[in-house]
């Protein structure tokens, strides 16, 4: 599989990285309802069978869970592996709900507590999951610098920041990359971010490419209606009305273009995604090996000028009808 440069690091990724947010599984306030871990570690096997490079995790996924399972799935398979985690968001005994700390010594506790459920002595890119407390970003950032210069990290990214943030805390120390929410569902990041991280060699790695599956085509009205309990996307503004209905209208009108060469929805919008010179990557997560292998095959597609030009004129007819 083809990789891209990190930014201006010396990391060189796979288009396609594996996520691991599903993984962690329910029981905590943005979980999937349940997993089997079973499958989780096969489905991190296939990937990296498929040539994909490097896995994004984080220690609130599970509430440390999806850590552990990463760990447990690579120790004595291989550590080349680009391992990549996020801190910032930390959680009471007993309670489900994470809340962000960005102080140096809870990061610290942190990112030791990571390497342990990892089961490795360092991190390749450790990333600020979301700048919260937003006054706290310069003493977490200065507090990776100290990582990277005691060896327990190799690279520093952040996730979720704004330009102006980026400004505040490349002051303190380079940021390797940024990891944003990007779909065509999701495009905020075109305007002024995207030109910000390429005029100043900042990775860009992108999550949810397929809106949580929403643009997969998997999801119709009655499957949300049967997706468990504590899975976060019953509760998310994408998967309710009016956007809901308007999401799925132009999943219906983007089948023929992701059917036109024996494609599949899902890799349709990850190619979307990777489309752009900015992106690095591009994050798929996946539950099961049947899902990665499917998504994988996205690195190789490429997008025409004649898909790309009737894929916005359909984006744009979705934005239209929600004015």
């Amino acid at each position: 599989m083809r990789t891209r440069r990190l930014g201006s690091s010396d990391l060189h990724l796979t288009v396609i990285g594996l996520g691991a947010w599903a993984i962690g599984g329910g029981g905590w306030a943005f979980g999937w309802g349940p997993q089997d871990d079973k499958e989780s570690v096969a489905a991190i096997h296939r990937a990296l069978d498929l040539g994909i490079n490097w896995i994004d995790t984080a220690a609130v996924y599970g509430l440390g869970h999806s850590e552990e399972v990463v760990g447990r799935a690579l120790e004595g398979v291989r550590r080349d592996v680009i391992l990549a985690t996020k801190c910032g968001l930390v959680w009471d005994e007993g309670s489900t709900t994470p809340y962000g700390r960005l102080k140096a010594a809870s990061l610290r506790r942190e990112l030791e507590a990571s390497l342990r459920r990892l089961r490795t002595d360092h991190v390749d890119l450790y990333q600020i999951h979301w700048p919260d407390p937003d006054a706290d970003i310069e003493e977490a950032w200065s507090a990776i610098a100290a990582f990277i210069r005691e060896g327990k990290v190799r690279c520093a990214g952040v996730s979720n920041f704004s330009v102006a943030q980026l400004d505040r805390v490349r002051a303190f120390h380079p940021v390797a990359s940024l990891q944003p929410p990007y779909s065509m569902l999701t495009r905020h990041v075109e305007k002024e971010i995207l030109p910000y991280c390429a005029a100043n060699e900042i990775g860009v790695v992108a999550y949810s490419p397929m809106q949580a599956g929403l643009l997969t085509g998997a999801i119709t009205k009655q499957r949300l209606a049967a997706l468990p309990e504590d899975d976060w996307r019953r509760k998310s503004r994408q998967y309710q009305e009016p956007l809901l209905g308007a999401n799925l209208r132009l999943v219906d009108k983007l089948r023929p273009i992701a059917e036109r060469d024996g494609g599949t929805l899902g890799q349709l919008a990850i190619a979307w995604t990777l489309r752009r010179s900015e992106i690095t990557s591009a994050i798929v997560g996946a539950r099961r090996p049947s899902q990665i292998e499917e998504t994988a095959r996205a690195a190789d597609r490429s997008l025409s000028a004649q898909d790309i030009e009737e894929i916005d004129a359909l984006i744009l007819e979705r934005d239209q009808s929600l004015a």
